[in-house]
């Protein structure tokens, strides 16, 4: 006779009850491992996609994501001439607000520098990638707009010709792919106001570069062969204009800069979930012993060893643990699909946090255990 499932039968309400309680813990936990996940993402997205060996940019800068950087949009010539590249592309990046139907919000506009690149790197889901050099772009889905939209960038609208899924920053706003020259001119456009102080610096200095010479954020460098990097990169960071860095390091910036801070709270928070799971696991199982003393003595008179009377109690430690990671889990599934925000959950995280939850509960169990100890055989007349 197993004594736990007897006894959950017994209390079925309360361990149910207790149950849900553990899952829906274990749901948010679940949830805040699923959000890091998808910042981690989001964030190295453009890192790993645009799958540059080198990217150049603004000399004493860790651009061209945690930081603004700038470097002319005419390097890319200067870097393919140097031995060991096969190719450079501008690339420029950067977020507005804009008015998507009757709302505003942020997109992040990024240049293609096409005809070379037409985004074809891009997975879409619908339509096809730029054809043209202006006025056509890919959207992702979560900016919530549709194929054949017109959207309006700047001074010019842009036509919707692709869509595409999971290509958003590290903040969560939409990416909208774009040419370059179009990039460069929706982030020129400015207010009236602008435009007039503008113009009295262009009295000033009247010698203005050409789109083809603006600023962009950064070069994307692909080389010839692996081997070639360090000596490409200890002939461009000669110049000392500008800054190289391979893909490792923008990874290392990214993930030990910019979300340092977050990733601390979110371990934090997490540390703080699995305490409270087992505050309320012992709690419980601590105020069923409590309730049994006079059944634990009756056991105890009747013989009954410690361990078996130790084991019921694990054993409805564990029960508790195991079904409320079976709960926590089904309201992921069922709720996290329809977060705002990116949230990616490997199969690896849901299997370490069952055991870290199994890990808690049989320890918690010992709350119980020692309280049942502590029972003799001769209450049972009491």
């Amino acid at each position: 006779m197993n004594l736990a499932w007897k006894d959950i039968r017994f209390n079925r309400t309360r361990f149910i009850v207790t149950v849900l309680g553990v899952g829906t813990l274990l749901s948010a936990t679940l949830g805040m491992i699923g959000i890091y996940r998808g910042l981690v993402h989001d964030a190295l997205l453009m890192i790993d996609e645009a799958d540059a060996d080198l990217w150049v940019v603004q000399a004493k800068t860790h651009g061209p994501f945690t930081e603004m950087s700038r470097v002319a949009g005419t390097l890319d010539r200067r870097i393919e001439g140097t031995p060991g590249v096969r190719k450079a592309h501008p690339f420029i990046q950067y977020n507005k607000q804009f008015v998507v139907g009757n709302k505003r919000q942020g997109l992040t506009i990024t240049g293609l520098d096409y005809p070379y690149d037409n985004g074809s790197w891009i997975p879409l889901v619908a339509g096809r990638y730029i054809s043209t050099g202006h006025y056509e772009a890919i959207a992702d889905s979560t900016s919530g707009m549709v194929m054949g939209d017109r959207l309006r960038l700047g001074a010019d609208d842009y036509t919707i010709v692709g869509m595409t899924s999971g290509q958003v920053d590290f903040t969560g706003d939409a990416i909208v792919y774009v040419t370059i020259s179009d990039a460069l001119r929706i982030d020129r456009d400015a207010t009236s106001e602008a435009v007039l102080l503008n113009r009295a610096a262009q009295s000033l200095s009247p010698q203005q570069p050409t789109d083809a010479g603006r600023p962009v954020s950064a070069v994307m460098v692909k080389l010839k062969s692996p081997g070639d990097a360090d000596k490409v990169r200890q002939i461009i960071s000669g110049w000392g204009d500008v800054r190289v860095f391979s893909r490792a390091e923008q990874h290392d910036i990214m993930l030990n800069g910019k979300l340092y801070k977050l990733r601390i709270q979110l371990l934090a928070f997490l540390i703080i979930m699995l305490a409270v799971t087992s505050a309320v696991v012992a709690l419980s199982v601590y105020t069923t012993v409590i309730e049994k003393h006079h059944s634990i003595a009756l056991l105890k008179l009747m013989g009954a060893r410690d361990r078996i009377i130790s084991g019921m109690i694990v054993q409805y430690s564990l029960a508790v643990g195991a079904l409320g990671m079976a709960v926590g889990q089904t309201l992921s599934m069922l709720v996290f699909p329809h977060f705002p925000r990116t949230v990616v959950i490997f199969k690896t995280d849901i299997l370490e946090l069952a055991l870290a939850v199994l890990v808690v509960c049989a320890a918690s169990s010992w709350f119980g255990v020692s309280n049942a100890m502590k029972v003799r055989a001769q209450e049972i007349l009491a």
